[in-house]
């Protein structure tokens, strides 16, 4: 039964690629990749052994315990990477609990990941080549460690598979993912800092991590190396028993997915909860107001844009910090709001289908445009004022608070008119609902690229007035020019945004039925 689901799993993969041409160029890319990986690991682990025995314990230990966490993370935050063989499809077969569990194992090995993480872990003999005792204990350890990794990785996708099957967990784990990834130069850059401040500190974590699950099965060869047979043995006794625990917990969670899967019904909702509408009026324009707005809260696809739009600045003054200089932070208001504002551009796009709504109930332009404003209006202004006054708080330049105010409210203003004109002339390539926002449709996605490009340019272009006399009024410390770039602020944002609204009101009068055919078409 073990060797049949292997042959299983490979019969899957042969077939999936042959009808998925796409996802054999991306198993080529992956593999590629996964090899490029493997040859630095293996070059790495190698060089290594001319290292003292300290240091390269030490760096497998630390680098081990980073791969066990690895298998353990990604798991939950991608909601199963590998379910080519899906327990939950076994629920019908009469399959022993034991030959399941080896088969499902065993097969982890049977794709990029595990395989690059089995050989890169084999590698490890040769850091111990020196040392024929440690070199035979890595040998054992290594694939014990891999298959630690790989059961793990299961014991955690079966302990989450309600969880996995709901929409919100998989949408809020794609968010929370994504977060670190925008923050991931920052995070590496203090890392790298704080590793070379506190190097001395490093063997002391190592030796600890080799007394837990974590690093346990790394560090029984070095310290064979070191000639401490005693403390080998019982890291070894960890390792293995950290395998046996796991596999039970597995078990344990496999067994009660299998025979109670995962309730994928939608939950009932009690009435008498407008939510957001409760706060606008009962008009066409409060309407869409509202509904944008909770779409601003729930939808996967407008949340990303609230992560994006205050990490974006952060980054920003991360970079302008590192160089000594606080004066990009004044415009770290600016940058948020607008990023917010531009978000809506795509907002028919993300309406998809449901967009026939407003075409059958005879919304008009002036209404759709103002509903869709308002919205993202309640969302920007106050990030875009609160990031306004941290950048003149830390600069201590109170006096420039018109001016950064200024060019802020005017940036909405301007690119709220600008969006409202865009939005019903342009329909973009957006994910669908439901799906991940990060998730690209097929088509025309370099033409939607450039038209995003043009529409930054295009807003870039409409503040430049307030831009000009803020960075004046920075470089001569007039506070007239703050005062003027308030004004001008107000008074263009204010005209961009009347006309933005006429032009855009006219143009969705005039395309509704073809908005509609588009985005159809695009569903």
């Amino acid at each position: 039964m073990v060797a049949h689901l292997l042959r299983l799993k490979l019969a899957l993969l042969r077939n999936s690629l042959r009808r998925k041409p796409m996802q054999l160029v991306g198993l080529a890319i992956g593999a590629l990749y996964g090899l490029g990986i493997l040859g630095f690991a293996i070059a790495g682990l190698i060089a290594l052994g001319f290292a003292d025995v300290g240091t390269a314990g030490t760096v497998v230990v630390l680098a081990g315990s980073a791969v066990l966490i690895g298998w353990l993370v990604v798991p939950v935050l991608a909601a199963g990477v590998d379910m080519t063989l899906d327990p939950l499809r076994f629920t019908t077969f009469a399959i022993p609990m034991r030959q399941l569990l080896a088969g499902l194992a065993l097969s982890g090995f049977l794709g990029v990941p595990g395989a690059v993480t089995l050989l890169a872990s084999l590698g490890t003999v040769g850091t111990w080549w020196h040392h024929p005792a440690a070199a035979g204990a890595a040998l054992v350890c290594a694939p014990l460690a891999v298959l630690t990794c790989v059961v793990a990785s299961r014991a955690i996708t079966s302990a989450s598979t309600n969880l996995a099957a709901s929409r919100r967990f998989r949408d809020a784990s794609a968010l929370i993912l994504f977060i670190p990834l925008m923050l991931l130069g920052p995070i590496i850059s203090s890392l790298t800092a704080g590793i070379r401040n506190a190097s001395e500190a490093l063997p002391a974590l190592a030796r600890t991590l080799s007394w837990t699950p974590l690093g346990a099965p790394w560090s029984v060869p070095a310290d064979l190396a070191a000639g401490n047979p005693g403390p080998a043995g019982l890291k070894f006794l960890i390792a293995v028993g950290t395998l046996a625990l796991l596999a039970w917990a597995w078990k344990v969670s496999l067994a009660k997915a299998l025979v109670t899967p995962p309730h994928t019904s939608g939950a009932r909702r009690t009435g008498g909860r407008p939510g957001f509408f409760r706060f606008f009026p009962g008009t066409p324009t409060g309407a869409i107001a509202a509904r944008c707005l909770t779409y601003w809260l729930r939808d996967p696809r407008y949340a990303g844009g609230l992560i994006v739009a205050p990490l974006v600045p952060l980054l920003v003054s991360f970079s302008a910090l590192r160089t000594g200089s606080t004066l990009p932070l004044l415009f770290s208001g600016v940058l948020a709001a607008l990023l917010l504002v531009w978000s809506i551009s795509a907002d028919i796009s993300y309406d998809n289908t449901a967009f026939a709504l407003h075409v059958a109930t005879g919304v008009t332009g002036r209404q759709d445009r103002a509903g869709r404003a308002v919205a993202v209006t309640v969302l920007a202004v106050p990030l875009g004022l609160v990031y306004s006054v941290l950048g003149v708080a830390i600069n201590g330049s109170w006096w420039m608070l018109p001016g950064v105010l200024g060019l802020t409210l005017g940036g909405v203003l301007s690119g709220l008119g600008l969006v409202s004109v865009f939005s019903a002339r342009v329909i973009m390539n957006a994910p669908a609902p439901g799906d991940s926002p990060f998730k690209s449709k097929p088509g025309n996605n370099f033409g939607t690229v450039l038209l995003q490009l043009a529409g930054f340019a295009g807003l870039g272009a409409l503040v430049l007035p307030e831009l000009i006399l803020v960075v004046v009024a920075v470089a001569t410390g007039n506070a007239l020019f703050s005062w003027l770039s308030l004004a001008v602020g107000l008074v263009l944002g204010t005209l961009f945004a009347w006309l933005g609204f006429r032009v855009g009101a006219s143009v969705y009068d005039r395309r509704a039925p073809e908005l509609l055919e588009q985005v159809t078409a695009n569903a």
